[in-house]
């Protein structure tokens, strides 16, 4: 599927069918691509098909990189067609594994909210918080929607504001505030007949449809492709005619971050940074019946990478492990200029 395929044009069990077989070609992708399909599984309607997918990776002899969020996504699933107890047991489990990665949380959270358990979601958010977010610091933007969550939990609760909805409050950047936003309270305007009304709650309905895109939206990136050391001598001394495209591995790492601050000067959103390797190229080059030595084919083995779920979103948070893998961190080391 192309991102820019609109989802109501989307046969999301065809899509489903293609993911699971390309999985199978590539079984060290099989996380991200399962996990795909297995979201068109549900928007298809097949939860049971989606709790298999969930299942097979659980299952799995290969360890996965977020086992935390395939439980959660499970969990989720079963919960809305009809499997209370079990999506009940496995947030459990989540909540007392306590996950480092926002995402579970979430998840799980979210769930409880859907359900109309708001005190268990508002105390699944607030434990969250209290776990990933450090007092003084900016909050990452990957916690940004525990924090979105737990504001809005809050407000169908009636609690009053706290630190942590002051905090919520300055990193939201749509147009209408948390509090406009979350207000439960707040009239259902299309069957008023006053145009000011109708028109405040279109926007209000606006600003809070381009957060659920933002948030449920996963195409996958424009993605730059990146060689580390090792890898990219092996290619130029097997290929040197690729000597024009990397002259240097400094000019190579230079040219990675040039090319993606200026797409993002552009405008490109959802930028993300593909690693290759020398095997994978080759077998790449082989399967479009090419020579690995044909710089065209480079960013097409980018974009390959891409699609099977191998790119690393850019950029990395100022604190966050460089793309380049110097060990340090990003606001020291590319993210410094």
């Amino acid at each position: 599927m192309r991102p820019d395929t609109p989802a109501e044009n989307v046969d999301h069990t065809a899509e489903a069918a293609r993911l699971e077989r390309t999985a199978d070609l590539y079984p060290e992708d099989a996380e991200a691509l399962l996990l795909r399909a297995a979201a068109h599984r549900e928007l298809s309607g097949d939860r049971p098909s989606a709790t298999a997918l969930y299942d097979r990776l659980l299952t799995s002899a290969q360890e996965l990189d977020d086992p935390y969020l395939v439980r959660a996504l499970k969990a989720s699933n079963l919960w809305e067609y009809g499997h209370e107890a079990e999506a009940r047991a496995i947030i459990d489990g989540i909540r007392t594994a306590s996950p480092r990665d926002p995402a579970p949380w979430v998840i799980v959270a979210e769930s409880l909210e859907s359900h109309d358990e708001l005190e268990q979601a508002h105390e699944t958010f607030t434990q969250a918080v209290r776990l990933l977010l450090a007092d003084g610091t900016e909050p990452p933007r990957a916690t940004h929607p525990l924090l979105f969550g737990r504001h809005r939990v809050r407000r169908m609760l009636g609690a009053a504001h706290d630190e942590w909805d002051a905090l919520a409050d300055t990193v939201h950047t749509l147009p209408i505030t948390l509090d406009e936003l979350h207000d439960p309270k707040r009239v259902w305007s299309l069957g008023s007949e006053n145009p000011a009304e109708l028109e405040a709650e279109i926007i209000r309905l606006r600003a809070e449809l381009g957060a659920f895109r933002e948030a449920l939206s996963r195409p996958f990136p424009v993605a730059v492709l990146h060689w580390p050391a090792d890898e990219l001598a092996e290619l130029t001394e097997a290929y040197p005619d690729l000597t024009r495209e990397y002259p240097s591995y400094d000019a190579h790492l230079a040219t990675i971050e040039a090319a993606l601050r200026e797409l993002a000067s552009s405008g490109t959103a959802n930028l993300g940074i593909v690693t290759g390797t020398v095997p994978s190229y080759e077998a790449f080059a082989a399967s479009e019946l090419s020579s690995p030595a044909d710089a065209t084919l480079l960013p097409q083995y980018a974009t390959t990478l891409a699609a099977r779920g191998r790119a690393v979103a850019w950029p990395p948070e100022p604190s966050a492990a460089c793309w380049c893998g110097s060990g340090r961190t990003y606001g020291d080391c590319h993210g410094a200029g």
